[in-house]
């Protein structure tokens, strides 16, 4: 049995997820960071820890792997407590136990557990899509103190002297306050004149709407008959492509995956607001998992089981 791939679909939602008689793996979302010296920025995440104190058994594993498996709870809490037990043989002997894409756990020489996280997941479903990237640094140049330099060497006044030795400065002002007025003015009327011209094509354009609406006339029996054969799809176990908060990106991606052959579709929005796209949806868990760990490992390795009755959803 495939623990950690169990565990790892249930952080996505989750943020406490209990391995009974072992211990519990935690989330907790960090915001966004950048790193000064590299200029690397970092989306959004969870951050995944270990507690070796929880132990009690909630019974959210094993409800999942009951629902995915479709075997009783009991028997399913049987092969969780098999699988604790060889995870502690090899932590005994010294052996590192690696849970893919969560962390690796090892003894340390006091016997208490030691977690080091994987951080090439991210868990929170509001960051899909969203890497991290690194940016040129921004050189910045001070202009004021530029200038007060110079000014300092080169002082940037008129003396009275120098205005009376150059008579035709002023004539300049005076031609130049004219210039400014006249383009005023003529600015002003021409755009009075387009605004004339506007309110003109408009009303004739309308006018010319409603003489071809008062003209129309429909003749619904000479319409063509169209068949539509719609497939509704059914099954509550959906293998998520992502979630998006905005639809135009909603749309985008299940084109495209329609286009590579899945029978894509939009599932609604989730308790965060984001739409979720599905590569399909299955009746079977078995059908779900075998879909899904081949568009992990051909299209799409953050893909994720999401087990829910959409028909419940609509109906509260």
């Amino acid at each position: 049995m495939q623990l950690e791939t169990y565990i790892s679909d249930l952080l996505y939602r989750y943020e406490c997820v209990t391995i009974p008689e072992f211990g519990a793996f935690l989330t907790q979302r960090a915001s966004a960071t950048i790193e000064d010296g590299t200029n690397t920025f970092y989306p959004p995440k969870k951050t995944v820890s270990f507690n070796e104190q929880i132990q009690k058994n909630d019974g959210l594993l094993a409800h999942y792997i009951a629902d995915v498996e479709k075997i009783p709870f009991e028997v399913a809490n049987e092969k969780i407590a098999k699988r604790v037990n060889t995870i502690k043989s090899y932590l005994t002997q010294g052996e590192t136990v690696t849970f893919k894409n969560i962390g690796d756990i090892v003894f340390n020489s006091e016997g208490n557990i030691l977690f080091e996280p994987n951080y090439q997941l991210n868990y929170l479903t509001d960051s899909f899509g969203l890497t991290q990237f690194v940016s040129p640094a921004v050189s910045r140049e001070v202009y004021k103190q530029n200038v007060e330099a110079i000014e300092k060497v080169i002082p940037l006044t008129i003396t009275p002297e120098k205005r009376k030795s150059r008579p035709y400065l002023k004539y300049a002002a005076v031609g130049l306050i004219a210039l400014s007025l006249g383009g005023l003015v003529s600015s002003k009327y021409y755009i009075d004149q387009i605004e004339q011209h506007n309110q003109i094509a408009r009303k004739v354009a309308t006018q010319q709407l409603d003489a071809k609406i008062q003209q129309a006339t429909f003749n619904l029996n000479t319409l063509p008959a169209i068949t539509l054969n719609v497939t509704k799809q059914s099954g509550n176990y959906h293998v998520v492509a992502g979630a998006f908060r905005v639809e135009d990106n909603c749309a985008q991606i299940i084109e495209e995956l329609k286009a590579k052959g899945f029978n894509a579709r939009s599932i609604g929005v989730n308790k965060y607001g984001l739409n979720e796209v599905v590569y399909g949806s299955y009746e079977t868990g078995e059908e779900a998992l075998t879909v899904l760990r081949e568009v992990r490992k051909t299209q799409n390795e953050d893909a994720w089981l999401l087990v829910k009755d959409l028909d419940l959803v609509v109906a509260e």
